[in-house]
């Protein structure tokens, strides 16, 4: 794997790439701020992210403009009752002239890939993800191929509907990064959307981007420093999840990582070479509460697990590097 020095004008250039993008992004998608900065973080992190949201709120318009202005391939797959995972993985059909059979690859072999609505099909069909987001790669009829990098699946779900569909497993959902809310807009943003797709057609992405870049950005990523003292605070959030008496299940040493990594490319993306804990505040709910699973009474009592990070969040001190606090 190639190394990136991380200099002054590494991160200056992640910064502007960073705004670049949310730029070109801003074009199709109106809505809330830094929806843009914190997909590109997931996908500079190597994640996933699961969007969710009521219809009409424009999740479709937000994973086709962050394709384009990354300069990735895209492909959409409607999640359905009858879906089947050859339709997501592809197949291998027979090919009459060679007399062999050829692969047809699915959608799965995009940059990016929107599974729109995923919780609308069975977990059969669900799962054919799973290879493909932990492992980088999809086996179909015993033939192991690579995916090409970047890769990112943004898949999305409409919180408020559950007749006819299929909740996603607990540990499907854990092998997403984060976790965004995508609520109404607020009255200024409406109006922008109304003023903007009323009249002549918006202005569309252009790509801010190559794959290269994004390819350079997680290897810068990777060598941002998060210190002895941040890892403690990530530990100390996480375990605090697991013991607390509300949950069953608590976030996993995956979310840890995830909490981590995230955390690296937002610095980055910012333009900064080290972790902040504002970083790790600012993220833990989202990366942490679609990982915790309630007590039944919790459940009953209608507690969400948000609320279980915001404890963790206010009952955590962050620990000070001893050098640090000297200076003060």
């Amino acid at each position: 794997m190639q190394r990136f020095e991380l200099d002054e004008s590494a991160l200056r250039s992640a910064r502007d790439l960073s705004r670049a993008v949310a730029e070109q992004v801003s074009r199709a998608f109106i809505g809330p701020g830094g929806v843009a900065e914190l997909l590109l973080s997931a996908i500079v992190a190597r994640g996933h992210v699961l969007i969710e949201g009521v219809p009409g709120v424009a999740k479709t318009t937000l994973a086709k403009a962050l394709a384009t202005a990354t300069g990735c391939s895209f492909a959409r797959v409607q999640f359905t009752p009858d879906l089947l995972p050859a339709d997501i993985t592809g197949t291998y059909v027979l090919d009459m002239h060679k007399s062999e059979f050829v692969l047809h690859p699915g959608p799965i072999f995009a940059n990016v890939v929107l599974g729109d609505e995923i919780n609308r099909a069975p977990a059969k069909t669900q799962a054919a993800l799973l290879e493909a987001m932990q492992e980088g790669q999809v086996t179909i009829d015993g033939d192991t191929r690579q995916l090409g990098a970047p890769f990112v699946v943004l898949a999305t779900q409409n919180p408020m509907e559950h007749e006819g569909t299929y909740p996603l497993p607990d540990a499907q959902i854990d092998r997403f990064l984060l976790k965004l809310h995508l609520g109404y807009p607020g009255v200024e943003d409406e109006l922008r959307m109304l003023a903007t797709y009323g009249a002549a057609p918006p202005e569309r992405p252009e790509p801010a981007v190559q794959p290269s870049d994004i390819l350079r950005l997680q290897a810068l990523a990777d060598a941002t420093h998060a210190g002895p003292e941040i890892l403690e605070y990530i530990l100390a959030l996480v375990r605090y999840t697991r013991e607390h008496p509300r949950v069953h299940l608590g976030a996993s040493p995956r979310a840890a990582l995830a909490l981590l990594h995230t955390a690296k490319s937002l610095a980055l993306l910012r333009g900064r070479g080290f972790v902040l804990p504002d970083d790790i505040q600012e993220l833990a709910p989202r990366v942490l509460s679609h990982r915790i699973v309630q007590s039944t009474d919790a459940e009953l009592g209608g507690q969400r697990p948000e609320s279980i990070v915001a404890e963790a969040l206010a009952n955590t001190a962050y620990q000070r590097p001893l050098s640090a606090a000297s200076e003060r």
